[in-house]
C-alpha cells in the first residue's frame, strides 16, 4: 500500500508537467504548421514521445480524448480568453442557439419532486396538436420509465430529434396515464421573450441572446408595438452574454440612417472591416434606452456602443462584462470544432470593448465578483474614466473604453432588501415548484398578464404559505428578521414566477418589471 501511494505521489506532478508541456508543444507545433516552419515536425515527433512514455510508464490508465480536450482548451485560453475547443458531442446544441431552432416537440418542462412536470405548451407546436397540456406530468418516453436519477439535459436528449421522427410519451393526467404519440417538428428558440406596452407611448422588449432570428424577432415586435403608439423603446440586455454579430448589427441599423458606422473588426489575419447602416429604418425617429449589466456581453455591448457612439441612445445601469473579441468556426475533420477569435471590435467611435486579460483565465471571470468587493456595483468608479481611455460622440458627448461599456446613467445595485435568507431562497428551486403547485386549476382565471398584474396580491397567507413550503420541501429554515427584510423581494419573486407558469417569460418580466428598479429609471428618463 506505501509503495503504491508513493507510485501515485511521484507520477502526477510528472503528469501534471507532461500535460502542461503537451499543450505549450502542441501550441508551437499549430503555430510553426501555419507559419510552414520545418520546426512542426519536430514538436510533433515530441508530442508522440510523451504519449509513448505516458501509455508504457503511467501508474493508471488514461482517458486520452479527455486529456487532449482538456489541453487544447488550456492551450487556447492563453491567447486570449474566448477562443474554445468544442467536442462534437457538444456542437449540436450550440449550434441550435445561434441557428435559433431545434427538433422537438414544443414544450416547457421542470423536474417537480423527481417528476418531469410540463410548465407550458408551445402555441401550434407537435405538443399541442396531440393535447398534451401544461400541468402533465411525463412518466415515460419511448416506454423508458423516468427514474429519481433523470436530469434536464436527460430528457432534452429523449425527446429532441429528427424532424418528422415519432416519440411515445406516457403521460399522468388527473390521476390517469395516458400515451400520447407525437411526431416532432422544427421548434424555435426565441430570442425576444417579451415586447409589451409600458405606457401609452414607452415600450418594453427584452432580448435573452442574439442569433440568426433574432433581428427578424425584434423587428416583428416592435413594429407589433409601433401599431399600439409605440414613441420610446426600452431595450433590455441585461444578461444577455451575447451571441451573433450580425444579430445585433441588424438590430443598430434599424435605428440608424443609411451609411452611419455601426461596428468595426479587424485582426492581425483579419482585414478591416465596418458595418454600416444600409437603410433608413421606420424606428430611426424612436427614442431608446438600453439596459444593461456586468453580465451583458459581446452582441449585447455592440448594440449598447453603436448607439451610445451614435448619439441614439441612452444607457442605463452598470458597466457591461467587457468581451470584445470576434470568433470564427473552424470546423475540424472528425467533427469537432474551433472557435477562434480572429478579431476585436471597435465601436463607432473607435473604443475597443475587450478588457484586459493577463492570461489567467480564472481571474478573468472572477472579474464580476471582484466588482462586487471593490464597490464599482454600488457607486461609480472613476478610475475607469482614464483620459487615454477617452472619445467623443459625434454631438460631443464623452465616452470611455478599456472594458465594457460604460452607462450613461448609472444605477447602483440595490441590496436594501436582500438578505441571507432570500437568497437561499432564490438559489433553489422553490419559487418555481411553489408557483406550479399554485395554479394547479387557475391557468384561465386571468385573462392576461395585464389582468393578473392588477388584480393578484400575494397575502400573507400566500406568503407564509411559501415560507412553510420552503421549509417542509427544501429544509430553507426561515429567519424572522430577514424574512421581514425581504417579505417585498419573496412576494414579487413569487408573483412573477406564477405569471411565468402561465406566460413564460412574456409574463414574467409584465409583472416582474413593475417594482424593477432599473426599468423604472429607464422609464423615469423616457418618459
Amino acid at each position: 500500500m506505501g509503495i503504491n501511494k508513493r507510485v501515485t505521489s511521484y507520477w502526477i506532478p510528472i503528469l501534471i508537467s507532461v500535460c502542461l508541456a503537451f499543450g505549450l508543444f502542441l501550441g508551437d507545433a499549430l503555430a510553426s504548421k501555419m507559419r510552414g516552419n520545418k520546426s512542426s515536425d519536430a514538436n510533433s515527433q515530441k508530442i508522440q514521445d510523451i504519449i509513448h512514455v505516458l501509455d508504457n510508464s503511467y501508474v493508471d490508465s488514461i482517458n486520452y480524448n479527455q486529456l487532449f480536450e482538456t489541453t487544447i482548451s488550456d492551450m487556447l485560453h492563453k491567447l486570449d480568453p474566448h477562443s474554445n475547443y468544442i467536442p462534437a458531442r457538444d456542437l449540436k446544441a450550440i449550434n441550435e442557439s445561434i441557428e435559433g431552432r431545434f427538433g422537438g416537440v414544443g414544450i416547457r418542462f421542470f423536474i417537480i419532486r423527481d417528476t418531469v412536470c410540463i410548465t407550458n405548451v408551445l402555441t401550434g407546436s407537435p405538443a399541442m396538436k396531440t393535447g398534451l397540456k401544461a400541468g402533465d406530468k411525463i412518466l415515460a418516453v419511448n416506454n423508458e420509465v423516468f427514474d429519481k436519477t433523470i436530469t434536464n439535459k436527460g430528457v432534452m436528449s429523449l425527446l429532441k430529434g429528427l424532424e418528422n421522427t415519432d416519440v411515445q410519451l406516457t403521460i399522468l393526467r388527473e390521476g390517469k396515464h395516458i400515451k400520447k404519440n407525437v411526431t416532432r417538428g422544427s421548434i424555435p428558440v426565441e430570442s425576444v421573450v417579451a415586447a409589451y406596452m409600458m405606457t401609452d407611448k414607452v415600450g418594453y422588449i427584452r432580448i435573452d441572446q442574439f442569433s440568426m432570428s433574432t433581428s427578424m424577432e425584434f423587428l416583428f415586435a416592435a413594429k407589433n408595438l409601433k401599431r399600439e403608439g409605440l414613441k420610446k423603446l426600452i431595450i433590455d440586455v441585461r444578461g444577455n452574454g451575447g451571441g451573433l454579430l450580425t444579430g445585433a448589427t441588424d438590430i443598430a441599423d434599424a435605428f440608424l440612417t443609411a451609411g452611419t458606422p455601426i461596428v468595426e473588426t479587424k485582426g492581425e489575419h483579419s482585414p478591416s472591416y465596418v458595418y454600416r447602416a444600409t437603410r433608413n429604418s421606420e424606428l430611426v425617429d424612436i427614442e431608446v434606452a438600453i439596459l444593461i449589466n456586468s453580465n451583458s456581453a459581446s452582441a449585447s455591448e455592440i448594440l449598447a456602443g453603436a448607439l451610445q457612439d451614435n448619439d441614439r441612445g441612452m444607457i442605463i445601469g452598470r458597466r457591461s462584462f467587457g468581451k470584445g473579441l470576434v470568433q470564427e468556426d473552424k470546423l475540424l475533420r472528425d467533427g469537432s470544432n474551433l472557435r477562434l477569435t480572429i478579431a476585436r471590435y471597435y465601436t463607432p467611435t473607435g473604443r475597443c470593448i475587450q478588457k484586459p486579460y493577463s492570461g489567467d483565465y480564472q481571474s478573468y471571470y472572477e472579474d464580476q465578483m471582484d466588482r462586487y468587493e471593490n464597490g464599482e456595483m454600488y457607486k461609480v468608479d472613476s478610475t475607469l474614466f482614464v483620459d487615454s481611455l477617452k472619445f467623443k460622440t459625434p454631438k460631443g458627448k464623452v465616452v470611455y473604453g478599456g472594458g465594457g461599456i460604460m452607462p450613461d446613467i448609472f444605477i447602483p445595485y440595490d441590496t436594501t432588501a436582500s438578505s441571507w435568507y432570500f437568497t437561499e431562497l432564490r438559489y433553489s428551486s422553490v419559487f418555481t415548484t411553489f408557483a406550479f403547485d399554485y395554479v394547479q386549476g387557475k391557468r384561465n382565471k386571468w385573462r392576461s398578464p395585464e389582468a393578473f398584474n392588477r388584480s393578484f396580491k400575494v397575502t400573507e397567507n400566500i406568503l407564509m404559505s411559501f415560507v412553510k413550503f420552503a421549509e417542509s420541501e427544501y429544509n430553507i429554515k426561515r429567519n424572522a428578521r430577514d424574512l421581514q427584510t425581504s417579505k417585498g423581494l419573496i412576494a414579487q419573486k413569487i408573483k412573477g414566477e406564477i405569471a411565468r407558469q402561465i406566460w413564460v417569460e412574456q409574463g414574467f418580466f409584465q409583472v416582474s418589471n413593475t417594482e424593477d428598479g432599473d426599468v423604472k429609471k429607464a422609464l423615469m428618463f423616457l418618459d
